[in-house]
């Protein structure tokens, strides 16, 4: 990844791409201030510089009907790289596991797990988490409801 500096332009464009991803370079240059092609050149530029990744849609899971979401602390039994390994390799097979960090501290990994129901986050955890070797020790909360999601963190 190359090094940019950012002025105020790019932190604008930033802010722009972040709230909608669709947005077309016409309408982002006439929010920033400046004509298409230095904008469109701007977004080409934090795109090869890895600043900008990717463009996503932004999805209501609760609308189709993954009304459940856990989050799920786990201790491996040994902190070896191919335990660590092996250990993300099949959680990256498991699609109710939408989001998976690898921790400092107490516990190794922490899971957003993603599931219609209770029952079907219990089928999850006893049929699948509970058997991938090394995993040790589990801890699940339940979120009540989210106070504040932001796509990213712009300057």
């Amino acid at each position: 990844m190359k090094s940019v500096e950012l002025d105020e332009f790019d932190i604008r464009l930033l802010r722009e791409v972040t709230r909608d991803g669709r947005i077309s370079v016409q309408t982002l240059s006439e929010r920033i201030g400046l004509s298409p092609s230095p904008v469109a050149r701007r977004l080409k530029r934090l795109e090869e510089a890895g600043i900008i990744t990717g463009y996503a849609a932004q999805i209501d899971e609760a609308a189709l009907g993954f009304e459940v979401s856990v989050f799920v602390s786990v201790k491996l039994d040994r902190q070896i790289d191919d335990a660590l390994s092996a250990f993300e390799s099949e959680i990256a097979t498991f699609p109710e596991v939408v989001d998976c960090w690898l921790m400092t501290g107490n516990r190794d990994y922490l899971l957003r797990v993603v599931t219609r129901n209770m029952a079907d986050f219990e089928k999850f955890l006893v049929g699948r988490l509970t058997k991938v070797k090394s995993v040790a020790e589990i801890e699940s909360s339940i979120p009540l409801r989210r106070v504040k999601s932001t796509a990213a963190r712009t300057p």
